[in-house]
């Protein structure tokens, strides 16, 4: 069993490199596949519009089998998805799918870029997606990728002549692209982007079909692919000991928020591409026909060409090292190339297998993962030749200073050698969390100033030290990030990203703060020291009408990652009232607004992302009846909390702890979103759910799908989930029975109730149910018909059952009013209300 696990740790520590992950380690094979992928000079881009959207079997086969240079545009950053690792959701949500994109590429080989179009939720029309994306802004970024990246095929991987049947950010990435085609060679179109890049013109496009797109397999099998290319995405790749769909199958499992986890495939699997636009290529084998991608593509690329093709058809896979002379005179001549493009990409990707022939390991960590401008760190830097090649080290630089430091030292065969150093970080430095977070955007746009940074997925590392370096007499220069390198007891070697952080940051405990009557509340603010002596004073941001006192309170933290908390205390205004409120850091005239958020998955690496530290506060008219609440977790969400706030005892279950002597505590259950996705066990604990109901209890469940369901019976009668949701969160909502308790009591529900809901209504609505189900609601996307599937109640024995595909884990965080007056109905039903029907029929 040990061997094939080896054999896949081997091809991942050869290509999957993150971010201030593991350095690489390339191995003799991985060289040589670099070396062929070196001689390849043609581009693939893939068009699609969130992560996981991408066809990772396409993208491993032009990057591993094609040895095309290939990327994958994602449109958005998969804000608006949901999550079932963690709690985050939203912009940090984005952070953390971006990292799997980056992950994903760094197993099938291919690069990732972005637009700054946000992922707003579910659009079910590509009109409703331009307009709120903003088109124009969305189509100069896609144009800046293309003229940027130079690919000379483009793939999309949706169909952009179906508008309205399936996601509109689906059919939007496919339509921005058809449109994109024909701009990028016209410099008149975006003309500012020319002063960093140049014109360029794809030489085809394709959509990237399959039978899904025609209905069934028969269909597919039917349909003129006269037009079409086809791969074996199957093929098998000895030097790395995996078939191609395997690679996918690894590089598409680490969509793991997604819940993409997954079997490998491997064998025969065919892909086809339709050809859309340019010129169709002649020989239908080869996705490159007529396009020179030799080193020839380039004046003076021959003499190149010459030196490579022959160090890879002879390469010495025992001693790679023998081939560095060749490689540095093939460096000189592309380093001397009139084509700015392919230099820069193909001196990145000389300077990586030379340093990989040479067994050259440089490495800089600091002693700590973070710092604040001004502050200093120490840098131990590891600097190791583990060949025979005579190296010499003639001096380094770091970013942040302006002068080198000169060593002149030999770099002796496999003798290491640690320098030490210590380096202040200036004043002036920017922090390096996320660029598009970095200035507050649209609903459909992220704010991004700097064209240069647009795209990019991830902030440019800013700390760094350069080496120059005379290897066999020829000078080469290579640049390290500094990192973070430590160690745990139970973990061994671990990396993480070194980042630039303010002096100062600050966080409220909750996102939300209900305050169900007039009484005051006291909330905590947490400042966190990002040096070490920091002093200074917070003050409060709150909304007219709302006050807060004190009116400041004095701070003084000795040490770096302490915290200090301070209490203020809140008085709502007497009539219900909504707004925000942000603490406000004050050190030496400066003032600090943003919270540090540490985001840390083991498949990921570390991230630190700066957010607006900002809560909101609700005056809230509710009532409620009921105080012990079970909550079983499913993908994670912030329900529990906020139920919390609005004064209920809740205590969350696992699925062993579900036991008819432990529901008795409770007036009712709940069950959070997609747990019966991601439970296993919940389909042995069904019944005992049930009679709890049977016996007096409630029980709400939240949103299922109905894909991977792990329970036969969700419900005690018929119910049957489906697909329909209401994406427009400013939907009219129609109450279908306003008589109906659960829109009186305790709480009377209007249409007030459903102003300021975020993102969307709702998902999954049951598509069918029982005569025992009462429909409440219906709603409707516009040009849809009603539906009446997102809360349907049942009576069962001496309680109730109730399934919600409302999104109160949307609403509950961004502090909706009328979705807590409605849940609170929801948990309250049948509480002392045994007259209620009787009062509302008089």
């Amino acid at each position: 069993m040990r061997k094939p696990i080896l054999l896949v740790l081997v091809f991942l520590f050869s290509f999957h490199h993150t971010q201030a992950q593991e350095p690489k380690k390339l191995n003799a094979s991985a060289i040589h596949d670099a070396i062929q992928k070196l001689n390849f000079l043609g581009s693939v881009l893939y068009v699609a519009a969130h992560p996981d959207d991408e066809n990772t079997r396409l993208i491993s086969y032009m990057s591993n089998q094609v040895k095309a240079r290939t990327a994958y545009l994602s449109m958005t950053r998969g804000d608006g998805g949901q999550n079932l690792i963690g709690p985050e959701i939203r912009e940090l949500l984005g952070v953390i799918r971006t990292q799997e994109l980056l992950a994903a590429r760094g197993i099938d080989g291919g690069e990732q870029l972005f637009t700054r179009a946000n992922d707003f939720g579910y659009s079910k029309h590509p009109d409703e997606t331009l307009e709120i994306w903003d088109k124009d802004e969305v189509l100069s970024d896609v144009v800046w990728a293309i003229r940027k990246f130079k690919p000379d095929v483009i793939i999309n991987r949706f169909d952009h002549r179906t508008p309205g049947t399936n996601h509109g950010h689906h059919t939007s990435s496919a339509m921005l692209s058809m449109e994109a085609f024909d701009l990028v060679n016209d410099a008149s179109v975006y003309p500012d982007q020319l002063n960093l890049v140049d014109t360029w013109q794809p030489k085809r496009l394709f959509f990237n079909t399959s039978w899904w797109f025609y209905g069934s397999q028969e269909n597919f099998e039917k349909a003129d692919k006269s037009n079409m290319l086809n791969f074996d995405v199957g093929v098998y790749y000895p030097s790395k000991g995996m078939s191609n769909n395997e690679i996918a199958s690894l590089a598409s499992s680490q969509h793991l928020c997604q819940g993409f986890g997954r079997v490998s495939t491997r064998g025969s699997q065919s892909e086809y591409v339709e050809f859309l636009k340019g010129e169709f290529p002649e020989n239908k084998d080869n996705i490159f026909d007529g396009i020179d991608t030799s080193w020839k593509r380039v004046k003076g690329g021959a003499a190149i060409g010459d030196l490579l093709n022959k160090i890879e058809t002879n390469f010495n896979f025992r001693d790679p090292a023998s081939h560095i002379p060749d490689l540095l005179k093939a460096l000189k001549l592309v380093n001397a190339l009139d084509n700015t493009h392919w230099k820069a990409v193909k001196s990145k990707e000389l300077k990586s297998i030379i340093e990989a022939c040479a067994g050259l390991y440089l490495e800089v960590s600091a002693d700590k993962p973070t710092t604040s401008p001004g502050s200093s760190i120490k840098l131990s830097i590891e600097a190791l030749n583990r060949s025979e090649i005579p190296i010499e080290l003639l001096d380094y630089k770091v970013s942040v200073e302006a002068a080198n430091r000169v060593k002149n030292e030999p770099l002796l065969a496999n003798q290491r050698q640690i320098l030490t150093d210590s380096v202040q970080i200036p004043k002036y430095w920017k922090t390096t969390a996320p660029y598009w977070l970095e200035k507050k955007g649209t609903l459909g746009m992220y704010h991004v100033e700097k064209q240069e940074l647009i795209g990019e997925p991830e902030t440019p590392r800013t700390v760094t030290v350069s080496f120059n370096l005379l290897m066999n007499g020829e000078p080469l220069e290579i640049t390290k990030d500094v990192v973070y390198r430590y160690s745990k007891p139970d973990k061994g070697e671990l990396y993480r990203p070194f980042e630039i952080i303010p002096e100062a940051s600050a966080r409220l405990k909750d996102d939300v703060y209900i305050f169900e009557t007039g009484a005051q509340k006291d909330i905590e603010v947490i400042v966190k020291a990002g040096r070490d002596q920091l002093s200074g004073f917070v003050q409060m941001a709150y909304p007219n009408g709302w006050n807060v006192y004190p009116e400041k309170q004095k701070i003084e933290i000795a040490n770096k990652d302490e915290e200090q908390v301070l209490v203020f205390t809140v008085i709502p205004p007497k009539d219900q009232s909504e707004g925000l409120i942000s603490p406000m850091v004050n050190v030496n005239g400066e003032f600090y607004t943003r919270e540090l958020v540490e985001i840390d998955y083991a498949h990921i690496p570390f991230q630190t992302v700066l957010m607006p530290s900002e809560s909101k506060v609700v005056r809230l008219d509710i009532k409620k009846k009921g105080e012990n609440i079970g909550y079983i977790e499913g993908a994670g969400d912030v329900v529990p909390e906020s139920l919390q706030h609005i004064g209920y005892n809740v205590v969350k279950l696992k699925p062993e702890e579900i036991n008819a002597d432990n529901l008795s505590r409770f007036d009712a259950v709940v069950v959070g979103i997609r747990a019966y996705n991601i439970l296993d066990d919940m389909k042995f604990k069904q019944q005992t759910l049930f009679d709890f109901v049977e016996a007096g209890g409630n029980m709400i469940v939240q949103y299922n799908t109905s894909r991977r369901l792990k329970v036969d019976d969700l419900a005690p009668y018929e119910l049957k989930l489906g697909r329909d949701r209401v994406t427009n969160e400013h939907s009219e909502v129609k109450i279908i029975d306003p008589k109906h308790p659960l829109m009186n009591y305790p709480n009377k529900i209007t249409q007030a109730d459903f102003n300021g809901w975020v993102q969307e209504r709702g998902l999954y609505f049951p598509s069918k149910w029982g005569p025992e189900f009462t429909p409440i609601l219906s709603m409707h996307d516009k040009g849809e018909t009603p539906k009446e599937g997102s809360l349907l109640v049942a009576k069962h024995g001496k309680g109730h059952y109730i399934y919600t595909g409302l999104s109160f884990f949307r609403e509950f965080p961004a502090g909706v009013p009328g979705a807590y007056r409605l849940f609170a109905n929801m948990l309250s039903i049948g509480k002392d209300n045994i007259n209620l029907d009787k009062k509302l029929s008089d």
